[in-house]
C-alpha cells in the first residue's frame, strides 16, 4: 500500500503540464530506490536482527506467489496483446534458458561462496526482475507498477536477510557484507533505470521481447531458487504462503480499478 500511494502521487504529478516527463523520471527513481533499498534493509535485518527460519521461508514463498501473478498479468499478457503469442512464448523460454545456464555456472563452476560467484548469485535473479520493473514503468499506471514493485520488494527483503545472515556466519565482517549488498543494490538499480531509459520509445515488439525474456528468467529462478528454499525453511506453510502472495498481488493490482 505505501508503494501504491507513492506511485500514485508521483503519477498524478506527471499528468500535469510540462513537468510530466521529469515527474515520470522521478517516479522511476523513487520506485527503484524503494525496491533496491529492500536489499539493504534485508541485509541489515539478517546481520543485526533475528530472522527465524520459519518466517524466512514463509516470506520467500509469499513473495514468490506475488511474483507469479505480476509476471503473468503485468509482463506476459500485455506482450501477447501487442506482439504475438509465438514471439512472447519464445522470449519467455529464452529468458529461462539464459537464467538456467548462468545459474549452472554460478553453482557448479564459479562457486556461490566465492567473491565474484557470490555477487553473481545475489544479482542473478534480481537483474531480470529489476529490468522488468524498469520496462513496466514505461506508460504504466499506479496499480500495475505497485503490484510488480511490491512483489519484488517482498522478494528482495527476505532473500537479502537470509543471504546476509549466512555470509555473516561464514566469518565475513558485517561491514564487508553490507558493502557487498550495497553493490548488489546499485547493480539492480542500474538494471531498472537502464530498462526504463534505454527502452523509452522502443517498438511494441522490442518491449514485448524484453518483458517476456525477463519474465522467463524470473520464473526459472522461482522454480530453482525461491520455492525450494521456501519449502526447505517452512515446508508446512509454504504452499499457503504462495497462495497468499498471489491473492495479495491481485488485490493490490485491483485497487483503483
Amino acid at each position: 500500500m505505501p508503494i501504491l500511494a507513492m506511485v500514485g502521487a508521483v503519477r498524478s504529478i506527471s499528468s500535469c503540464g510540462e513537468g510530466g516527463e521529469g515527474a515520470a523520471m522521478l517516479m522511476t527513481l523513487v520506485v527503484v530506490c524503494v525496491v533496491s533499498g529492500a536489499l539493504l534493509l534485508g541485509a541489515a535485518w539478517g546481520l543485526y536482527g533475528r530472522l527465524p527460519k520459519v518466517w524466512e521461508g514463509f516470506l520467500i514463498a509469499l513473495a514468490g506467489g506475488a511474483l507469479i501473478y505480476s509476471l503473468i498479468v503485468e509482463l506476459i499478457e500485455p506482450s501477447v496483446q501487442t506482439s504475438s503469442l509465438s514471439l512472447a512464448m519464445a522470449s519467455v523460454f529464452a529468458g529461462a534458458l539464459v537464467f538456467t545456464g548462468l545459474d549452472y555456472l554460478v553453482d557448479e563452476k564459479w562457486g556461490s561462496d566465492g567473491g565474484g560467484g557470490l555477487l553473481a548469485a545475489i544479482t542473478l535473479d534480481g537483474v531480470p526482475e529489476n529490468l522488468a520493473l524498469g520496462v513496466a514503468l514505461i506508460g504504466a499506471g499506479a496499480p500495475e507498477v505497485a503490484a510488480l514493485a511490491g512483489s519484488i520488494f517482498l522478494s528482495n527483503l527476505p532473500e537479502a536477510a537470509g543471504g546476509a545472515k549466512e555470509m555473516g556466519e561464514n566469518n565475513r565482517s558485517k561491514g564487508k557484507v553490507m558493502a557487498l549488498w550495497a553493490g548488489a543494490a546499485a547493480l539492480l538499480s542500474a538494471a531498472a533505470i537502464i530498462g526504463n531509459v534505454a527502452l523509452e520509445g522502443a517498438s511494441d515488439e522490442l518491449l514485448a521481447i524484453t518483458r517476456c525474456f525477463a519474465a522467463g528468467a524470473v520464473v526459472a529462478s522461482l522454480a530453482t531458487e525461491v520455492f525450494p528454499k521456501a519449502f526447505q525453511e517452512d515446508h508446512h506453510l509454504s504452499g499457503l504462503a504462495t497462495v497468499l502472495g498471489l491473492v495479495l498481488a491481485y488485490a493490490l493490482a485491483s485497487i483503483g480499478g
